[in-house]
């Protein structure tokens, strides 16, 4: 069907960490397509690859020198056009990594912009003037610290990078930019790729005034480690125009058939608002995701908060949710706080992912239940993480290599010296520690995506949230075809409750129904089938 991406579960691959197949440490494209099988046997219908585009790896692969070849640190094109066509041979689509809005200092592009101020490529990118005093421009700043702005002496003028110095902003304002930006997505789309993710999609657009960013003036002394939090970003990124480039994207997609697009909105506060901006009507992105989800409360009401209010902001836009990602600690040690059995809470996440409104995304070793890697100052290359250590110790942690084998070297990972650690509390979930065991977590995901592919109710039906109270989550979702009422006890207490209605338990559920009493243990959950079912503690 044209939408079939609503109902569809991704598969994040971070390519640096899944599978090394030449003993240099790092993970490669043939690793993944021996891994493919692995992927297709959870029951979930897309890969997405992290980018695999020749880079210079400054910030692990975001920083593009050439969008249109491979990295030989991961092989090859015709390694991706092998590792392809595997994955349609399983049934599995895949949607690789865009990253439009900056490039690499290395891109011949940039090379050739910061030449002088009247080349051809003079105008690709955000340049502008000193102050009198030789200052910046404003007072806009870089989500990796310090200013967004490095002096260039060839132009003598300042370039915009909203991250790394070495990773400068492009300029869409000038539509040669689009235009270039399109046609290396054409590239891939001609290969026979599925899709795109689009990195930080609110960023491609500035304001050409240059004005300063307001302060945020409810700023907590936590997001002052950063003083980037501490600025309301209403110059520098998420600017009108954004929404004209991502009509040209979805013109774009439309002339291959069955092509999706998530968008990532790089945006703590108000993300609902700009996600149904963005992938409302059928003339922009199909869906897209923000960090709401990637962290918060672990409480009913901040899941009700965060769904619910998605659909009433944007009724006829398109969620895609996660809880982990190469960008967040892992989801299992973020709720971990108060609670005592991460396997537990690993098997909740995916029965609560999927029945949640929306498409759904996993991250690689989410399937283990695998947890946050502790890693030294010595062992971390992150650069976000080296330069606001130990407040904030960078994305290294979730980006550990995936765990194969775990009496194996690096757990199978690699014959050679991984590029981040394998340490032994990883390497204690590996597949084959898991894979046939009954009751493991790899196992309870294999089956609980096998009950989602046969639940309409849970792939396209409309959700109307409860209220029994915390630490209970309860949700309705309601099709043509019937309705299930999904039931969550976030506490690591068991919890008793009332139900009203005739209900039957479906499929792995995590719970006792007697008569007109359900019993949640900690971290339990329900699927109860029946009409119009209430509960309440």
């Amino acid at each position: 069907m044209s939408d079939w991406w609503k109902s569809a579960v991704i598969y994040q691959v971070y390519p640096r960490s899944f599978q090394d197949t030449t003993g240099n440490g790092v993970g490669d494209l043939q690793g993944i397509t021996k891994r493919l099988d692995h992927i297709a046997s959870l029951g979930v219908d897309v890969v997405w690859l992290s980018p695999i585009f020749t880079s210079p790896q400054a910030d692990m692969g975001y920083d593009i020198s050439d969008h249109c070849d491979v990295d030989p640190l991961f092989g090859t094109l015709d390694d991706f056009d092998a590792l392809l066509s595997r994955a349609h041979e399983l049934g599995l689509k895949v949607i690789v990594d865009q990253v439009p809005s900056h490039t690499s200092d290395k891109h011949r592009w940039f090379e050739e912009s910061r030449q002088s101020r009247d080349n051809p490529k003079a105008d690709w990118y955000v340049w502008a003037e000193a102050k009198p005093d030789g200052s910046p421009p404003n007072n806009w700043l870089s989500v990796f610290g310090g200013p967004a702005w490095t002096w260039e002496p060839r132009r003598k003028q300042y370039f915009l990078h909203s991250f790394l110095s070495s990773q400068p902003q492009m300029n869409f304002h000038n539509p040669d930019v689009e235009a270039a930006i399109l046609d290396t997505m054409k590239f891939w789309l001609d290969r026979g790729i599925d899709g795109f993710r689009l990195d930080s999609i609110n960023y491609p657009f500035h304001d050409p005034q240059l004005r300063d960013n307001p302060p945020r003036e409810d700023a907590t002394d936590d997001e002052w480690v950063n003083p980037y939090n501490v600025q309301r970003h209403v110059y520098d990124k998420t600017r009108p125009e954004t929404v004209g480039f991502l009509k040209n994207v979805r013109t774009l997609l439309d002339q291959y058939e069955g092509t999706m697009s998530v968008g990532e909105v790089g945006e703590g506060r108000g993300a609902a608002t700009i996600m149904g901006e963005y992938t409302k009507g059928d003339d922009r992105l199909h869906m897209a995701y923000s960090f709401e989800m990637l962290g918060g409360a672990f409480t009913a009401k901040f899941f009700r908060d965060a769904i619910g209010g998605f659909f009433r902001e944007a009724p006829d836009g398109w969620p895609c949710w996660a809880f982990s990602n190469h960008d967040v600690i892992r989801h299992v040690s973020r709720w971990e706080v108060d609670h005592r059995d991460t396997d537990a809470l690993a098997r909740q996440g995916i029965a609560l992912m999927v029945s949640l409104e929306g498409t759904k995304c996993l991250y690689q070793g989410e399937e283990l239940g695998q947890t946050e890697t502790e890693l030294s100052y010595d062992e971390i290359v992150d650069p976000p993480g080296l330069k606001f250590w130990p407040e904030y110790k960078g994305r290294d942690g979730c980006r550990t290599p995936m765990v194969w084998e775990e009496n194996a070297d690096n757990a199978g990972f690699t014959t050679g010296e991984p590029w981040l650690p394998v340490k032994p509390e990883q390497a204690h979930r590996a597949v084959d520690t898991q894979d046939g065991v009954a009751g493991s977590v790899l196992e309870h995901y294999r089956t609980v995506l096998g009950f989602y592919r046969d639940m309409p109710a849970l792939r396209i039906g409309t959700s109307e949230f409860l209220e029994p109270g915390e630490p209970v989550l309860a949700v309705r979702r309601c099709c043509d075809e019937g309705e299930v009422l999904c039931v969550f006890n976030l506490s690591c207490n068991p919890v008793t409750l009332k139900v009203d209605g005739a209900a039957t338990p479906l499929g792995p559920s995590c719970g006792t129904l007697t008569e007109d009493r359900l019993e949640l243990p900690a971290h339990g959950f329900v699927w109860l089938d029946g009409k119009d079912l209430l509960v309440t503690l």
